[in-house]
């Protein structure tokens, strides 16, 4: 993890909206800027489809954030999702340009006119209860392997690319039914809703704010989610209420575990993990002890985070 001053409480903000930005390029050093100038880091993503990304501070500089990006012309409305961190889960701050805030590989697809029914947290679990539902996790299997809803369809895709190709092999599964579909933040299932209604679909819907907002309004006692989300920080997953969860990356290959992951003999620290252990060499294996040597030396030395932590 990465330090950050006790006094100053780290915010985090997962935020995207779709929306028509013809000058996106233009915007790429002035939100560098201000984002730098008041110690935010993360990422954020522009493309001629809107903006993505998330980004952690004091609350005070992403609140002033916010208020800038929604002033820009097309991104009032962001989507956001809010949570904590007991130290700053990012290491820099960067500003990219792309040509998807969210890759998906398929042409005029236009998610800010013609995405799917967003449904709140709060109707979610009546949604997917219901026997005609077909609920489909739209995220990729890493992600999904640490928990899901209940029930839910994992597509198994290595990347968000795949997931068409996944729709058009299963769409006799799909037809006739209400097709629900959920991801992190709700970008990924937003663009998907979007995809499967150029299709044809009529009945498709989305997760307003994702599992994040889920689990922050939804009680557990009365959520049907399983296991922990899975995020793209230093925080590695988080659950109800959007605490910190337990789960821990492989520093080998990045894969998430879970507790019982953690207690295999095929785990060592740094070095190798149950999802990398048959696919890595000796020789990667010893590459990554030193490296996860070094780790622990600069730690020691109170050094901070070595830079291949």
């Amino acid at each position: 993890m990465i330090p950050s001053a006790p006094s100053q409480p780290v915010r985090v903000a997962a935020l995207y909206r779709f929306a028509r930005l013809d000058a996106f390029e233009r915007l790429r050093a002035p939100l560098a800027a201000f984002c730098c100038g008041r110690g935010i880091k993360g990422t954020l993503l522009l493309a001629h489809e809107g903006i993505n990304g998330t980004v952690a501070g004091s609350e005070a500089a992403v609140a002033e954030l916010i208020d800038h990006i929604e002033a820009i012309d097309g991104l009032a409305g962001l989507e956001i999702k809010y949570s904590a961190a007991a130290e700053m889960p990012f290491h820099r701050m960067k500003v990219r340009l792309k040509r998807e805030i969210v890759t998906m590989g398929v042409q005029d697809i236009d998610p800010a006119t013609s995405a799917g029914t967003y449904v709140a947290p709060a109707d979610w679990n009546a949604l997917i209860s219901e026997p005609d539902t077909i609920v489909i996790d739209t995220r990729n299997a890493y992600e999904v392997s640490i928990g899901t809803f209940k029930g839910a369809v994992d597509p198994a895709t290595a990347s968000f690319r795949e997931f068409p190709a996944w729709v058009e092999a299963h769409r006799a599964e799909l037809e006739g039914r209400k097709v629900a579909m959920f991801c992190t933040g709700g970008i990924r299932c937003e663009k998907a809703t979007a995809y499967v209604k150029s299709l044809g679909f009529e009945d498709v819907f989305h997760l307003r704010g994702g599992i994040l907002k889920y689990l922050e309004e939804v009680p557990a006692e009365q959520s049907l989610w399983q296991g922990e989300c899975f995020v793209f920080d230093e925080r590695v997953s988080v659950s109800h209420g959007l605490a910190e969860g337990d789960a821990q990356l492989c520093r080998a290959c990045r894969h998430p575990l879970t507790a019982s992951e953690l207690a295999s003999p095929r785990y060592v620290t740094g070095i190798s993990c149950p999802h990398c252990f048959d696919v890595r060499t000796d020789e990667d294996r010893q590459r990554y002890a030193e490296r996860q040597r070094q780790v622990e030396l600069a730690q020691a030395r109170s050094k901070g985070p070595h830079i291949g932590s």
